[in-house]
């Protein structure tokens, strides 16, 4: 059962949305690209991280680009940890793979390092933005 909906300027909206695109990235089923499940990867640590600038009152950029975001939070002084920052590479799975013949297929090897970085990001978000509007 999904989770209630929550106001869009509410932290816990943006968590659970980060989970659910985690929990169809992890769903992998026959006849599904990894490329689109990367992206649901990429997704989650998106969103997750967007959900620790709105529990500060932070804008946040409006951009795919993973390493824009964690930079605009460190410029704004948080502490990001080294292994978030490590997901900025998932910011390839945005757009381009996305589509046929813009990127090369994802192997089962990235595909597995997707799920984890976007597991570490979202972890790290919820222990940041979890009880925060």
């Amino acid at each position: 059962m999904p989770p209630e909906h929550k106001p869009v300027d509410h932290a816990v909206e943006w968590l659970n949305r980060a989970a659910s695109d985690l929990a169809l990235a992890e769903n992998r089923l026959e006849n599904v690209y990894l490329e689109d499940l990367c992206f649901h990867a990429q997704q989650a640590a998106e969103k997750a991280i967007k959900a620790v600038f709105i529990s500060r009152g932070w804008r946040f950029p409006y951009v795919h680009d993973l390493a824009a975001l964690t930079t605009a939070l460190l410029q704004n002084g948080l502490n990001v940890p080294a292994d978030v920052q490590n997901c900025v590479t998932l910011t390839e799975y945005a757009v381009e793979g996305r589509y046929p013949g813009f990127a090369e297929p994802v192997s089962d090897t990235e595909y597995v390092d997707a799920i984890a970085k976007a597991k570490v990001v979202l972890q790290w978000a919820r222990s940041l933005a979890g009880d925060r509007k």
